[in-house]
């Protein structure tokens, strides 16, 4: 029986903080048939045709209703890449590219979210960086606490930093000190 070809799923992502330094992750299962929940930031596949930044300003008025301007989110601060299954046993790549947003306040609205998305989630919720790293739940990517402090810090990186694929070590192409 033949392997399956693996299929590349490139994705948009934001790092959503409001005025009190917490960014806002939502809390969904990690597919169908993984009954565990991780903790993960708006965000999601782009689409033919699409930038990373449309994408990202699409899928933040999607999931959470929030409008902005796709150059409102300026570069690329991150990125992370890794193979996973799919629940059919497709082989998948995924890359990810991340956005940091600050905001006053946001108001979550799910009305724009996909039926199927929303069915896996069950919680939207602001983190403080202390709060991530205290955590037992599982909060993906996992180098999410350093990147957060690093970007607070006010720092801007020439290149996007590098974060690990799922629970794996990280390997930062540029450093988070």
């Amino acid at each position: 029986m033949p392997v399956p070809r693996q299929i590349l799923r490139k994705s948009a992502r934001v790092l959503l903080v409001d005025d009190r330094d917490r960014i806002l992750l939502y809390r969904a299962l990690r597919s169908i048939k993984d009954p565990h929940y991780a903790w993960y930031t708006p965000g999601g596949g782009i689409q033919p045709g699409e930038t990373p930044c449309v994408a990202a300003a699409r899928e933040l008025r999607e999931e959470i209703g929030h409008e902005v301007a796709p150059d409102a989110l300026g570069q690329i601060v991150a990125t992370s890449a890794g193979d996973w299954i799919r629940n059919d046993g497709t082989p998948m790549r995924s890359e990810h590219s991340f956005f940091f947003l600050r905001v006053p306040a946001v108001h979550v609205d799910v009305s724009g979210m996909e039926k199927h998305e929303r069915s896996l989630l069950d919680v939207f919720r602001w983190w403080t960086s202390a709060e991530l790293r205290a955590t037992g739940d599982c909060v993906l990517p996992t180098d999410l606490a350093d990147l957060l402090e690093f970007l607070l810090s006010g720092e801007v990186s020439p290149e996007p930093v590098v974060m690990s694929w799922d629970r794996q070590v990280m390997r930062p192409r540029t450093s988070l000190l």
